[in-house]
């Protein structure tokens, strides 16, 4: 199985391409954004791809025609402006679902945000997410293109994301009813939780928000 991962020199896709590097059932294509981030991904032997987000669809089509499966990690994270946020994480994932299509992709997995399918959480007339209404609105707009579209989709919102040791653990939800406040989930339990995703087959055209729990990462994707 080949995987590509957008976003890859990104957080989460530093470790996930990692976690799939060390499977023996997949072949990972990171996805980069400059030429020079590319020498250190291709010294540990794994192969890259320049991925332009503002570039054209064609160009991202060629790229995936030997692929299987992709994942969308890419993003602006909120703290761009609002043209840069619309550009990257709206038009850019929607041209990269529409290149997956074209060229039969049979897997797309989109790392989304707590919230985004929420729209009374960020629309304009609800204060609660502030300056980054533009980010909600995008990720919101974007999984509903690839909700809306004839891929086998999977997309994760995970909460606030940290650094710290992954717990192995995580509980999900279509929509968590509690408060969110004190929620966080580690980036190397994402990572984990897509990788298996990925190498099980599980998931089919499921959405859902994600934390740091208390089921095993392995019991959840099943």
């Amino acid at each position: 199985m080949k995987v590509l991962i957008i976003g890859a020199h990104g957080q989460i896709g530093q470790l996930l391409v990692k976690i799939l590097q060390e499977s023996t059932n997949c072949q990972v294509i990171a996805g980069l954004r400059s030429h020079e981030q590319e020498k250190a991904y291709q010294e540990k032997g794994i192969a890259t791809a320049f991925i332009d987000l503002a570039g054209s669809q064609k160009e991202m089509a060629k790229v995936m025609q030997t692929v299987d499966t992709v994942v969308f990690a890419a993003g602006s994270g909120g703290k761009t402006g609002a043209d840069a946020t619309m550009m990257i994480d709206l038009d850019g994932a929607v041209k990269a679902i529409n290149a997956a299509k074209e060229t039969d992709i049979q897997r797309f997995i989109m790392v989304s945000a707590i919230k985004s399918d929420d729209r009374s959480f960020w629309s304009d007339n609800a204060p609660a997410a502030g300056p980054q209404n533009y980010y909600y609105a995008a990720k919101y707009y974007a999984d509903q293109w690839l909700l809306h579209s004839s891929l086998d989709y999977t997309i994760l919102r995970p909460v606030a994301l940290t650094n710290q040791k992954a717990t192995g653990k995580i509980k999900v939800a279509s929509h968590f009813t509690d408060s969110i406040a004190d929620m966080t989930i580690t980036r190397q339990d994402v990572a984990q939780t897509i990788a298996d995703i990925i190498l099980t087959g599980k998931l089919h055209q499921k959405e859902f928000d994600i934390a740091n729990g208390t089921i095993p990462i392995a019991q959840v994707v099943k």
